[in-house]
């Protein structure tokens, strides 16, 4: 059997389809991944959101350095870009290329690997904006007294017409079946009450 090397050209280009829903058709990816020269191919039917994909984990246990995976576009492999970077990148560390024939990417080439490293960059730098967005709101909250996080179930308003109820003989239960919240809820924003209103 040929040792496989990560100095010989890679080869045995593998394809991944994916479709998101029954209705849809994997045909044209698989005649695309097909015409790329792609003898398997391993295909999911399942949301891009999903984490559990069969036919990917497949073709990941199947791949061997020097190896190519193929997909026909690159939302067919991530869940998000940090998913399809980290994704690409293990491949690399394994010594397996990547293409996505509809953006032309191809990192078994220098310029490919480029794309791959500014995506990387990219989407580090949107996960840097999105926690200073959020400790930014956080702050701006705080300093005009509130605090972050939802807003309670229980309010004011219906505590005091679920205390009305249960004084007149109903149970909690009952009583947050009236003001429509959580039975568990109402037992908390009561014993939250009672806490504050304790002498010290």
């Amino acid at each position: 059997m040929e040792k496989r090397t990560n100095t010989a050209k890679f080869y045995a280009p593998v394809g991944y389809a994916r479709i998101s829903t029954a209705d849809q058709s994997l045909a044209p990816q698989i005649d695309a991944l097909k015409a790329a020269g792609c003898g398997e191919i391993f295909e999911d039917c399942v949301s891009g959101a999903k984490t559990d994909r069969p036919g990917l984990n497949q073709a990941l246990d199947h791949l061997r350095s020097g190896d190519t995976l193929i997909v026909w576009k690159l939302d067919r492999l991530g869940r998000s870009m940090s998913h399809l970077i980290d994704t690409v990148r293990d491949l690399d560390q394994r010594g397996i290329g990547f293409k996505s024939l509809t953006e032309g990417i191809d990192t078994t080439t220098s310029g490919g690997t480029l794309v791959f490293h500014l995506f990387g960059a990219l989407a580090q730098f949107e996960r840097d904006l999105i926690r200073e967005r959020t400790r930014a709101g956080l702050s701006a909250a705080a300093a005009r007294g509130r605090k972050g996080g939802r807003k309670a179930v229980v309010t004011a308003e219906k505590l005091k017409r679920a205390k009305m109820l249960i004084e007149s003989g109903l149970t909690v239960r009952e009583a947050a079946a009236r003001i429509k919240v959580g039975k568990t809820a109402l037992y908390d924003a009561i014993n939250a009450d009672i806490s504050r209103n304790a002498p010290n």
